[in-house]
């Protein structure tokens, strides 16, 4: 269904979820970005204690390798680990072989997912000296067939991520090569509007959104410069868009579910009944110190001490740039020596008042 802004009805807009995402389940426009190294299990229950209580959303995992999916043990490898009552998981494959991708999907279907996803937007050497990532995006009979091969052996949808192919004067070619995804039995797409040679460079040219979205009749997915709830709502406005997806900008501040679920009108997390968002600088940075201390918790719950280290101190280092005197927080996490040094920190560092900024120079 779509969403209503709340406000008055003469200004009131219908805000996401045009056309149906798992069959009408998904009924909150903003979801998490597939992310190497930090949309694991900890992070994604983490953030699901900020989800409106009647909002349902689709969940990434890290970026699953199809070569090695087959021969893994995905209830102990960490970028498969799930908890047992997670829901809406959209697992994100890397694949361009056919017997690979079906021994995934049909593993990955096994293991509790409700959609496949492939990844055509990765623009790092390991996945382009595969031709994975967006080195589909260089031939698009091959890249439909890879959507083919993947809804061939799949009963569940199968959507792809995929980056602009140039600016707005080559939208053509997008749409071209949108359009054989579609073909080829992709239930959706995920637009990041910037090239692979922009990487995080540059701003998001939203307008390649605005123009997919009036050009085909599936649903469309938009990504890049969300930082804020704020930044959420324009997208979703301004380009029609049937979810906003963001990455860093989310991790760092999991209330921005929160956030956007009171502006549209949805029932509070059911752990903050009660209460309201955070807004303000310092509010923000006193929640992202809450947040940091639970998520240290469900790393070492999840991965054990050592393990929980790394996915913690990365995870700082990653989302701490919003933060004033982010670079102070990532030394004490550093310098600990077990995950309790690390709380203890951690605890001190939020002692005092810490701000955090709506956004930073780092691009989504």
């Amino acid at each position: 269904m779509a969403l209503d802004l709340a406000g008055s009805s003469s200004t009131s807009k219908k805000l996401g979820l045009h056309r149906p995402i798992l069959n009408g389940k998904v009924n909150f426009p903003l979801c998490l970005a597939p992310m190497v190294g930090l949309t694991h299990v900890a992070l994604r229950e983490l953030m699901r204690e900020y989800l409106p209580a009647d909002a349902f959303t689709i969940w990434p995992t890290e970026m699953l390798n199809s070569r090695r999916i087959p021969s893994e043990n995905l209830e102990k490898t960490p970028e498969t680990l799930r908890h047992p009552l997670e829901t809406g998981l959209v697992p994100q494959i890397l694949g361009n072989e056919e017997t690979p991708i079906l021994e995934s999907v049909q593993r990955l279907t096994e293991w509790g997912a409700e959609a496949i996803d492939i990844n055509m937007g990765c623009p790092v050497q390991k996945a382009l000296k595969h031709n994975y990532g967006v080195a589909l995006m260089g031939d698009p009979a091959y890249a439909a067939e890879v959507v083919r091969m993947t809804a061939r052996h799949s009963t569940i949808p199968v959507s792809v991520k995929l980056r602009a192919v140039g600016s707005t004067k080559e939208f053509n070619e997008l749409l071209s090569f949108v359009t054989g995804l579609r073909n080829a039995g992709a239930s959706w797409v995920c637009l990041h509007p910037r090239t692979a040679a922009q990487k995080r460079r540059g701003s998001a040219d939203w307008e390649q959104i605005k123009q997919l979205h009036r050009s085909v009749d599936f649903p469309v997915i938009g990504n890049g410069d969300v930082q804020t709830s704020e930044d959420a709502l324009l997208m979703l406005s301004e380009t029609g868009c049937d979810m906003a997806m963001a990455g860093r900008g989310l991790a760092a501040r999991p209330w921005m579910l929160w956030q956007l679920g009171e502006d549209l009108g949805f029932a509070s997390p059911v752990r903050k009944t009660g209460l309201k968002a955070p807004r303000t600088s310092e509010e923000e940075g006193a929640e992202y110190g809450r947040c940091l201390l639970r998520f240290i918790e469900l790393c070492r719950q999840y991965f054990g001490e050592d393990l929980a280290m790394r996915k913690v101190r990365f995870y700082v280092r990653t989302t701490s740039v919003w933060l004033s005197f982010g670079n102070a927080l990532t030394g004490v996490c550093a310098k600990a020596r077990t995950t309790e040094e690390m709380k203890a920190g951690v605890q001190k560092f939020f002692e005092a008042s810490i701000e955090m900024s709506p956004r930073t120079e780092l691009r989504q």
